[in-house]
């Protein structure tokens, strides 16, 4: 399934400062029995956003309308639990185009990059920066440059560098993902076989 092409994103973020966020936090076990991956972001963080009686909880970052954005900065550790790709799912159909954090758990890591959600690892000292500066302003932007490889704060100027696998920096930027990279082959391969009988 092909999602949007990833370039250059400049947002407003939303902070969710919290350590060692975990899949079933992202998205509770009881929502994974869709297979496909549209609706998932109704509840992201569901337990957290909402009440047993489902209203919001005021408190949430979620439910805050001063926060907003595409990307979301999350605290260390995030995604790790189950290997669910359903929080990937969750968080790109939210509307989240990038997630921050100092750590990834692998696994979730790579669900992201599947579905064109990019996680941006940073320094622990850079994601402090990152939370100080929308604390001080909720409208600040950050900017995301995939090609450079490259998280900017555009407030304060600050940046950091930030590692990708170069197949997967490949797919994002072009939108694919491994089966339409498979796909994107397909003229290459059926010349490859005409070359090379059997």
């Amino acid at each position: 399934m092909a999602y949007d092409k990833f370039n250059v994103l400049t947002s407003t973020a939303v902070p969710l400062p919290i350590e060692n966020v975990d899949t079933d936090q992202i998205i509770p076990a009881r929502f994974l029995k869709a297979t496909t991956r549209e609706g998932f972001g109704d509840n992201l963080f569901r337990d957290w956003r909402y009440n047993p009686d489902n209203s919001p909880k005021e408190h949430f970052v979620l439910n805050n309308p001063i926060y907003s954005g595409q990307i979301l900065v999350g605290g260390k550790n995030f995604g790790s639990g189950s290997s669910r790709e359903h929080a990937a799912w969750a968080v790109y159909d939210y509307g989240f185009r990038c997630v921050v954090s100092s750590f990834f758990a692998d696994i979730f890591r790579n669900n992201c990059l599947n579905v064109g959600v990019l996680p941006v690892q940073v320094s622990a000292a850079f994601l402090q920066q990152i939370f100080e500066a929308i604390e001080k302003d909720p409208k600040t932007e950050i900017k995301v440059d995939l090609p450079e490889q490259a998280i900017t704060i555009l407030a304060t100027g600050a940046s950091e560098t930030f590692d990708i696998n170069p197949y997967k920096k490949d797919n994002m930027l072009n939108g694919f993902d491994d089966i339409d990279f498979l796909l994107n082959l397909e003229d290459d391969i059926t010349a490859f076989n005409a070359r090379n009988p059997l």
